[in-house]
């Protein structure tokens, strides 16, 4: 164990960690939306979030982009991001709704049990995978060069970059905007009122069908959008890109309380920060590990989470 490290580099690995930690906590979005609705754990949803990250890399290659590209100028910087953003937002929300009609809808249709819509769910995204394994060869696609890091400001001996500061600002920023649609809106009324008694909703007049559409469509948004920043941050994506960080979003949507919006905020940013400094204490290898360690001890002492409210009895 390398204290000295992990002391001389605290500040630097806490950064690096909120940055990571703001890309898992979009991305455990997903799986807390559905399962404050459906009480199911969509793992289909890692492939929803890996297919957002080669839409982007799809738009950018028909502006004749690649990773041997040179960074552009800030004009059309912008405009490559805009049009990554929304390839992903579009293909990532089209994917999460595929499932939903295709693979759990006929299942909710049969009444059928809780353990066939795990298994649908694993199915779902062990095809999603391989598709995209044998497609790209199975080989990694590196990322264009849209945006250069570069310091924006110092803390002591800890610079933050304008890359890390546009993922976490985006992440708070949609993170604020999806939980004033939940409480504040109509639609969201009625994803609460689903997420507390479906039966009930349903004798108001709150079509059911309707809101777990809407809960997948909501988590494939915010997927794309983590997809874009994971390519940003990360530099490749490759076929089973999803799988590692999709166990981190689920550890960090169980760490905050899965079924809470905010939980899944808190529980991502902390398991991005626990993870470096887990690997600056005992090496990079640990990085992950560190997400099945936090995983286990989380279920055993505490499996409601840190804030264990559910998206039924959310507050506006």
């Amino acid at each position: 164990m390398d204290f000295s490290g992990l002391i001389d580099n605290f500040g630097p690995l806490t950064v690096t960690g909120l940055a990571q930690g703001a890309i898992i906590a979009l991305f455990a979005l997903g799986y807390t939306l559905v399962y404050g609705v459906l009480r199911l754990i969509n793992f289909a949803h890692s492939e929803v979030f890996l297919l957002g990250t080669y839409a982007c890399l799809f738009a950018w290659g028909l502006f004749g982009l690649d990773q041997n590209s040179a960074t552009p100028a800030v004009g059309p910087m912008l405009l490559y991001m805009v049009v990554g953003l929304i390839a992903a937002i579009v293909v990532s929300g089209a994917a999460a709704l595929t499932v939903e009609f295709v693979a759990y809808r006929p299942l909710r249709r049969r009444n059928a049990p809780p353990l066939a819509f795990l298994i649908t769910a694993i199915g779902a995204s062990l095809f999603i995978s391989e598709v995209a394994g044998v497609l790209t060869h199975r080989n990694q696609t590196g990322v264009p060069p849209i945006i250069q890091a570069r310091p924006v400001f110092t803390i002591g001996d800890t610079t933050v970059t304008n890359l890390q500061l546009l993922i976490i600002v985006l992440a708070l920023v949609m993170m604020f905007v999806l939980d004033r649609f939940i409480n504040g809106s109509r639609l969201g009324r009625g994803v609460r009122a689903v997420a507390q008694n479906p039966d009930s909703a349903a004798l108001m007049g709150v079509n059911k069908s309707r809101v777990i559409a809407l809960v997948f469509l909501l988590g494939g948004l915010m997927a794309g959008i983590a997809a874009v920043m994971y390519d940003l941050k990360i530099g490749v994506t490759r076929y089973d890109a999803g799988f590692l960080l999709g166990i981190d979003a689920f550890t960090a949507a169980v760490l905050g309380g899965i079924g809470n919006l905010r939980g899944a905020l808190l529980g991502g940013l902390l398991l991005g920060v626990l993870q470096n400094y887990a690997a600056g204490l005992f090496g990079s290898q640990w990085l992950h590990a560190a997400s099945f360690v936090l995983l286990v001890v989380i279920l055993l002492f505490r499996p409601t989470g840190l804030l264990g409210e559910s998206l039924g009895r959310a507050r506006a």
